[in-house]
C-alpha cells in the first residue's frame, strides 16, 4: 500500500515536471534550445497528473 502511493507521489511530480517543461516555465536541464519531444509535454504531463491521481483516488 505504501509502495503505491509513493508510485504515485512519483507520478504526480513527473507530471508537474513536465507541464512546467511543456509550457516553459522551466528550462529543460542540459539543453539550450528545446529539442522536437519537449513539444509533447504540453499534452503528456497533465495526463500524467490525471491518472496520478486517479490512481490516488482509486487506492
Amino acid at each position: 500500500m505504501i509502495a503505491a502511493y509513493i508510485d504515485e507521489i512519483v507520478m504526480f511530480c513527473a507530471g508537474l515536471w513536465m507541464t512546467s517543461v511543456g509550457f516553459g516555465y522551466l528550462p529543460l536541464p542540459g539543453y539550450s534550445a528545446n529539442p522536437p519531444l519537449v513539444r509533447h509535454f504540453k499534452w503528456m504531463g497533465p495526463i500524467l497528473l490525471v491518472i496520478a491521481i486517479v490512481l490516488a483516488a482509486a487506492s
